[in-house]
């Protein structure tokens, strides 16, 4: 799942790289692709999930691998008007390599192992953040657009062919409710589950927000040159506190989590210089980075039912791109109309009201309900 995360992780990058300096576009109409294929990920990945719970992995697997491997390869030969009109069927067609290693997870690690699996999952993923954009730069600044596009096609497909080649368990047929029919739609997608959900798309709002704000932040002050060394720091924060969440035998729950993720990235716009200042005020808020969404990875795989696992971990994939696709604007709205500082400010606080409902049920668990009043004995018939 690490290997098949990287192309993805490059896959933005390069499409825009390619849209700016390939076809001669603006940023705006490589945005609108990416945005067509962020769309289609959000739409198709619960719908791949039914699929993965319904047919089993490699029929689903071997589909969206050819559908993807077709695409980037025919990418480069395409106007831009096609590539605009395809990016939502091809963001459909993705392999959803995120929900799939969670429900692999769900199935191969015991439920009170699950914290240090998920932990290690989202390490995973901070890892593939810190190579793939990176090397997808040093790839298409040495070869040609074509090239490189065509390569991230065979990389995919390859990727692909090995999860179908492996093709690890995504249930466990004596797992209790496996053997079950299928549940209505209505009887467990409950307000717990679309609370936590929300939860989900407030964490990956804060997240993006944030590395837009520093981005801008770095820019503004002329030191772009040190935002490798910036990001790197970044996930290196959210590794440390992904292990520490993995490995203590009880940590916070996720609406501690999120809140604190949120309110300590408030105030990071009060310290902006020098760069290495702001780099220091950026680790306390990344360290709840994979902690978060591990934390939420495992609420969801022990609320949802197992016979309908797959579609639960797909709606999970839906709310964070939907997190991730409004976050961007609207930080970069209050970037534009103020300052990055303020960006910082609106990363945090527009995450806790995307994250609101989802926040407002935690607390509402959290509060000990009265004790119900002793009914009266009823008289014997």
């Amino acid at each position: 799942m690490f290997l098949a995360r990287l192309p993805m992780t490059m896959n933005g990058v390069l499409m825009t790289l390619y849209v700016v300096t390939g076809l001669g576009r603006g940023y705006g109409a490589a945005g609108l692709v990416g945005a067509g294929v962020t769309l289609g990920m959000a739409l198709g990945a619960p719908l791949l999930g039914r699929a993965f719970d319904k047919y089993g992995l490699r029929p689903v697997v071997a589909v969206c691998g050819i559908g993807t491997t077709v695409f980037w390869i025919a990418a480069p030969h395409l106007p831009f008007e096609a590539l605009a009109a395809v990016a939502v069927p091809a963001g459909m067609l993705s392999v959803p390599a995120g929900s799939l290693a969670r429900q692999v997870l769900a199935t191969l690690v015991p439920v009170e192992e699950r914290r240090a699996a998920y932990s290690l999952d989202t390490i995973s993923i901070e890892a593939t953040f810190m190579i793939g954009p990176a090397a997808g730069i040093a790839a298409i600044t040495a070869f040609s657009p074509t090239w490189t596009l065509s390569a991230l096609g065979v990389l995919f497909g390859g990727t692909a062919f090995l999860i179908w080649l492996v093709n690890p368990p995504i249930r466990d047929a004596v797992e209790p409710g496996m053997a079950e029919a299928r549940p209505p739609l209505r009887s467990w997608l409950t307000g717990r589950l679309v609370g936590t959900l929300m939860v989900a798309a407030g964490a990956l709002f804060v997240l993006v927000g944030t590395e837009l704000a520093t981005l801008a932040s770095l820019r503004a002050h002329g030191d772009i040159g040190v935002t490798g060394l910036v990001i790197a720091v970044m996930c290196a924060a959210s590794i440390a506190g992904g292990i520490v969440h993995g490995s203590v035998k009880r940590s916070l729950p996720q609406g501690v989590l999120m809140l604190l993720l949120a309110l300590l990235v408030v105030p990071v716009g009060l310290a902006e210089q020098p760069w290495w200042l702001l780099t220091l005020v950026l680790i306390p808020t990344n360290l709840l980075c994979a902690p978060t969404l591990a934390a939420t990875t495992e609420t969801v795989s022990r609320i949802a039912p197992p016979r309908v696992r797959g579609e639960a971990m797909g709606l999970m994939d839906s709310f964070t791109r939907l997190g991730l696709a409004v976050g961007s604007p609207v930080v970069g709205f209050a970037i534009d109309h103020s300052s990055p500082a303020w960006g910082f400010a609106a990363a945090g606080l527009g995450g806790l009201v995307v994250a609101s409902g989802g926040l407002i049920r935690w607390r509402r668990r959290r509060t000990p309900e009265p004790a119900p009043v002793p009914a009266l004995a009823e008289t014997p018939r």
